[in-house]
């Protein structure tokens, strides 16, 4: 059985398995844009694997992260545009 992890998501705590990425417990925290373009447009992941870097987030201070491509860790802080 996989581990859950217990992370933050613009304060919300949410519930993964163990091997989720955090564009996927974005998702369940029910976000429904990640970041917005310099036009303020809301954007949100496009490819999944990591090349249209729409999915950049801020985790644990770090801005820009690829949401996509990224493993979530226990208590982990993510933060998006929204």
């Amino acid at each position: 059985m996989a581990e859950v992890i217990l992370l933050k998501v613009d304060g919300e705590e949410v519930r993964v398995s163990e091997g989720s990425v955090v564009a996927a417990a974005i998702a369940l925290a029910g976000a429904v844009r990640f970041r917005r373009s310099v036009g303020g447009t809301p954007r949100g992941p496009l490819c999944g694997m990591g090349i249209c870097f729409e999915c950049r987030v801020t985790i644990d201070g770090d801005p820009h992260a690829r949401s996509c491509q990224i493993l979530c860790r226990q208590g982990m802080e993510v933060r998006t545009d929204g």
